[in-house]
């Protein structure tokens, strides 16, 4: 362990105070210990300093008014203490100290005192897993505190396993060339999305995602049980590098639940409110584009003190200025420009080259919202209508909320006819026609999740392999609202992979994040089915006849491997197995800690196979998850590689030799 014969000396000098120090089974008390040393014990701080290996190494000569004075460094002794402690806390010792501090040191350090509060731009992995959350006690990452660290754990990492799917390989094949393919990736999204930043940086026209609600139920196997403050930071360092691969046109849409969560749960209340903070603080207020809401069950639940039936979906712009109008489905027949010259007794069609067969001074028009009030002139052809005269027996529209500038326009567009009725409309010009009318924040007819669990049974044998899908005419409207073919779509908790089946029949680009390993088995399936052209969903409305490739790619493990070894460990000697194999194939340990005097510490050995677990993941440094693309130019590295894998790094990254 840290500083083992310095360890080894003070425990003799301990017993030496009987049970003072050490309990009845002969474990340290470690508390009281730190606490009689903070109150300099007189008996203790005179046996320690008796000790020359402890004097030597912990005192300091310094010189007061040409005079040597020996000072204990009494912080640093103090610290042989607490690193058991510190593996139940963080990655640092400063995880727990939000308080007073100077010049990056806290009060205890220095004399000098201001109020800081470390974690405010701090960077949280978080990875999806339950277990992940469980047993690591998610470090946080301090841009100041372990700025290198967050340096090392975001560069871009190494993708292995590479393999195409098409119509022509259902199965897949394996590729050395990425051609700006559809994407999927298995692995942690935070690290994922930095890695995408060289090929997709400002690429991304459109971002969806369906994250984790933070319901404290863990459900389906991945994390779902965060503080408030913890789940903040974990979507905060998301969103920050999403809006970074997002085109300045991007816009992205998150889905939420508003309903209370369980009380019994620390989370208590949906986190709806914090995200749109959060968003307003990383996308800023002015790029709020709205918030749409969606019918996702018909019959109400009544677990809940108000039985909820709407989620909401927050919609926000990179940049709001370049953002064109959204808009929801198919054209409505009664907006579609129609023959000038049908239906002449029903329809006076004012336009180019056409007479106009209305009154030739005053048009009476259905405006109530302008009751009484008199309109500007309009020139139609050759024919003047002076005014627009607004009765008060007609029934309100706001016919006439365009400006005199656009009427000409649709004047000379051949656009405006005027109803039987005397009422002035407009038809849709070709630049409109198949761009769908205005999407509204009320999605009642956009499926619902009964709708999406049966896609999934329909598509799987009739298992519902997957707990929490969302409905493909959904995701058809949000993707129909703001992009075109080829455009990018992202979703970087791509879960059963709606998203991108989506897309896909939709005929936009698409890339999908996961790190559960469902991946393989329910979201690369599903697409590999809608290659083949499965009828389900959207197909059929959108005429979906198969085809479409992705390319799926892994990041490369290091430490995650042996991270899920331990996790998944049900002896403690298959933990011991797991742990030698670490030591043996050099893995990456905190460098504090010395595993193998670890193993052999009696009080490690006496700890319980759920603890051992614990402390060993707490020892796997979390920097050192995946390998770096950097990692290449070692020849050991490579030998862990496939040519293949060592082409497609080259070719996705754009480099040809290393």
């Amino acid at each position: 362990m840290i500083d083992s014969k310095i360890m080894e000396t003070t425990k003799s000098i301990l017993k030496k105070f009987g049970n003072t120090y050490f309990s009845d089974k002969g474990t340290l008390k470690r508390n009281k210990v730190i606490e009689d040393l903070d109150a300099y014990t007189p008996m203790l701080m005179k046996a320690l300093l008796a000790n020359q290996l402890i004097h030597d190494t912990y005192t300091e000569s310094i010189v007061i008014d040409d005079k040597s004075v020996e000072v204990f460094k009494l912080n640093q002794f103090i610290e042989m203490f607490t690193y058991k402690e510190y593996w139940q806390d963080s990655y640092t010792k400063f995880e727990n100290k939000i308080g007073l501090t100077a010049g990056g040191k806290f009060i205890d350090e220095t004399a000098d005192v201001v109020l800081d509060f470390p974690f405010k731009d701090t960077v949280l992995k978080a990875g999806m897993t339950k277990e992940d959350q469980k047993d690591t006690d998610e470090p946080f990452l301090h841009e100041t505190i372990a700025k290198a660290e967050i340096d090392q754990l975001l560069e871009p990492k190494i993708f292995v396993n590479a393999t195409k799917y098409d119509q022509e390989n259902l199965d897949g094949v394996s590729t050395d060339n990425f051609d700006d393919d559809n994407l999927i990736i298995k692995g942690n999204n935070l690290i994922t999305l930095h890695s995408l930043t060289k090929q997709y940086n400002a690429r991304i026209k459109m971002i969806y995602l369906d994250p984790p609600y933070n319901t404290g139920k863990n459900s389906f196997g991945y994390n779902d049980s965060f503080t408030k403050s913890a789940w903040l930071t974990f979507m905060k360092n998301r969103l920050e590098v999403a809006k970074q691969l997002l085109r300045n046109d991007g816009i992205i849409y998150i889905q939420i639940d508003t309903s209370r969560a369980n009380s019994s749960t620390i989370q208590g209340s949906s986190m709806e409110p914090y995200l749109h903070v959060l968003l307003d603080s990383v996308f800023g207020s002015n790029n709020y584009l709205g918030t749409l809401h969606w019918k996702k069950k018909k019959q109400p639940s009544f677990l809940s003190r108000i039985a909820g039936v709407m989620e909401e979906i927050l919609v926000y712009a990179k940049d709001e200025s370049n953002i064109e109008k959204l808009i929801g489905g198919e054209t409505s027949d009664t907006t579609k420009r129609v023959d000038n010259n049908s239906n002449p007794e029903s329809t006076m069609v004012i336009g180019k080259g056409i007479k106009y067969a209305g009154p030739e001074k005053d048009l009476i028009i259905k405006a109530g919202s302008y009751k009484n009030k008199t309109m500007s002139t309009t020139y139609l052809n050759d024919v003047v209508i002076k005014n627009f005269i607004v009765q008060n027996d007609f029934q309100a529209t706001a016919q006439f909320r365009t400006s005199q500038k656009e009427i000409n326009k649709f004047v000379e567009n051949r656009l405006l006819y005027i109803t039987s009725a005397k009422s002035l409309r407009r038809f849709t010009s070709k630049d409109e026609l198949g761009k769908g009318k205005a999407i509204t924040d009320l999605l009642l007819d956009s499926g619902q999740n009964q709708d999406a669990t049966l896609e999934i049974k329909s598509l799987f044998n009739g298992d519902k392999i997957f707990e929490t899908p969302k409905p493909e005419k959904l995701l058809q409207t949000i993707i129909n609202s703001y992009t075109k073919k080829n455009e990018i779509v992202l979703d970087f908790f791509m879960g059963s992979a709606t998203t991108q089946a989506v897309a896909m029949k939709m005929n936009r680009r698409f890339i999908g994040i996961e790190q559960m390993d469902y991946i393989k088995t329910v979201s690369v399936e599903r697409l590999k089915k809608v290659i083949a052209g499965e009828q389900g969903g959207i197909s059929k409305e959108v005429n979906w006849q198969g085809g479409g490739s992705f390319v799926y790619a892994e990041l490369m493990e290091k430490n995650q491997g042996y991270l899920k070894d331990v996790q998944h460990a049900e002896t403690t000697k298959q933990l011991e197995d797991v742990v030698h194999r670490m030591i043996e194939g050099g893995a990456d340990f905190d460098f504090r800690v010395d595993v193998e005097k670890v193993m052999q510490d009696p009080e490690y050995q006496a700890m319980s196979l759920a603890d051992k677990k614990q402390l060993m993941v707490k020892v796997i440094d979390k920097n050192q998850l995946y390998y770096a693309y950097s990692d290449m130019e070692d020849r050991d590295v490579q030998e862990l590689m496939s040519e293949s894998d060592i082409a497609f790094n080259k070719s996705f990254y754009g480099e040809h030799d290393l």
